[in-house]
């Protein structure tokens, strides 16, 4: 049994209720004055050069990347409810050089690809701080590398394959990692100092808002597009408001249902969970160290993550990743009491010091999974329209490469990003009802059956190795 299992009865229930008493339902990132005023939806045809549909980041990105390609082109972004206010806006902040969800799950599947795959996404990570930079956008944003801690004897052997193999991810054992940050389940941990950045999610999406404003992209906030059909010459793109003639599109609605019909059954959206604590004193600061900074997370199939915000509250959130029955997204979805209890115990099992914190805000939301855990693309209609999604819960340093890979393929000039196999290759899809849903739950399953035993795959997981599916995290 994993040292969580035991943490989950070892916390006193009346502790956890306490301290997600009060707990506000809004994601904390999207709890600000600072949130922009909506923007008009669209009220009448238009025409453009380039249409990007999803306001999230794959659609801030590739709207701003297109108008730094070329001023003059006209881009329209039309969102369905609010800029940010989805995955964008809700995740933990960890702005990761990784394009593949982490070094191993990259090599698993691009073998010949994972040295290239890893110096783009360390330029990419360093194109989003110049970016970050350039446009002063205000999303606290701190290099300070990720932390990956042991917290099971077995996890340790994992953690020392990885020692040496780069000057910037350090091997720490125990006392070293607890120097760090100090916590009684951590057995050994390797930092990555240059592969991960911290930031404020929602600040981000409403900076890069700002930043495609200002450079002449015309942005429509509660426009959902209802369809998309092509003519000899344009795509046009029916929404309730109107009518948008463009002669390029960039698909951009990840979790959400796709346009193109062929590219719908290769994602399912699944539910993650956060809380966020109060902010922390002085003293409780103190009793846990963290002066580096680092994002966490540990080392299981359900994996927790973690991090400190710019007024050092605590997000800590993971483990559990709910998919409903039919691909269904609802609001109601947004908030599971069982999972909130669950994920307050494992955090003061992580630190017991912080007996008695608070958590102030408790939410959850669809992130969009594929096979292989990371992003793919597709092209429609004789290359006008582009299609990415798939970032598996890792997309907000991930989705500004997507961007860049879109607007390669719809400008139609191959480039090293278009020649590269993780761009051409698709993922397996997932199969229709009732298939899918037998399937994820087999597969949560079999990885709770590893986490209790060592980490060691039964015969479900290693079949779906075979296949190339990414379940491995």
């Amino acid at each position: 049994m994993t040292s969580y299992d035991d943490a989950e009865k070892s916390v006193p229930r009346s502790a956890v209720a306490t301290a997600l008493a009060d707990a506000s339902t809004e994601p904390a990132w999207l709890d600000d004055h600072a949130r922009p005023e909506a923007l008009p939806p669209l009220t009448t045809d238009t025409h453009t050069d380039l249409a990007v549909v999803g306001g999230g980041y794959t659609g801030l990105w590739t709207a701003l990347l297109a108008k730094e390609r070329d001023p003059d082109r006209r881009v329209v972004l039309l969102e369905g409810a609010r800029i940010g206010w989805a995955a964008s806006g809700r995740n933990g902040g960890f702005c990761s050089a990784s394009l593949t969800h982490g070094d191993a799950n990259g090599e698993a599947h691009l073998p010949d690809e994972a040295a290239l795959l890893r110096r783009l996404g360390l330029e990419n990570l360093q194109e989003i701080a110049d970016t970050i930079d350039k446009y002063g956008i205000d999303c606290s944003f701190e290099w300070t590398g990720s932390l990956d801690v042991a917290t099971e004897e077995h996890q340790i052997g994992w953690l020392r394959e990885e020692d040496g193999k780069d000057p910037d991810i350090v091997f720490l054992d125990r006392e070293a990692v607890r120097k760090e940050v100090q916590s009684p389940l951590y057995l050994a941990g390797l930092w990555d100092k240059k592969g991960t950045a911290m930031l404020n999610p929602a600040a981000l999406a409403w900076g890069l808002q700002r930043a495609c404003l200002e450079a002449g992209v015309v942005i429509h906030e509660h426009t959902p597009v209802r369809k998309i059909t092509s003519t000899a010459h344009s795509m046009l793109l029916d929404t309730d408001g109107g009518t948008v003639n463009a002669s390029r599109v960039a698909l951009a609605t990840n979790a959400f249902p796709s346009l193109l019909k062929r590219t719908r059954l290769h994602t399912v959206p699944v539910y993650d969970y956060v809380l966020m604590t109060e902010p922390l004193s002085v003293e409780q600061l103190q009793s846990i160290g963290w002066h580096n900074r680092q994002g966490l997370s540990d080392l299981n199939n359900r994996f927790h993550y973690y991090r400190l915000t710019d007024d050092n509250r605590i997000l800590f959130g993971g483990y559990d990743a709910v998919y409903h029955f039919g691909r269904k997204m609802r609001r109601g979805y947004e908030q599971r009491a069982e999972t909130f209890a669950k994920l307050a115990a494992h955090f003061f099992a992580t630190f017991p010091q912080l007996e008695g914190v608070q958590f102030t805000h408790t939410w959850g939301g669809a992130i969009d999974t594929c096979s292989r855990f990371f992003a793919f693309f597709s092209t429609a209609h004789g290359g006008r329209v582009a299609y990415c999604a798939g970032y598996t819960g890792l997309g907000v340093g991930a989705t500004r490469f997507g961007a860049n890979v879109m607007l390669d393929l719809l400008a139609g000039t191959p480039t090293e990003r278009t020649n590269l196999r993780m761009v051409r290759k698709r993922p397996l899809p997932f199969p229709p009802e009732p298939l899918a849903w037998l399937g994820i739950k087999i597969t949560t399953a079999a990885l709770i059956r590893a986490d209790r035993n060592q980490g060691r795959r039964g015969p479900w997981l290693k079949l779906l190795d075979r296949l190339g599916m990414g379940f491995d995290s």
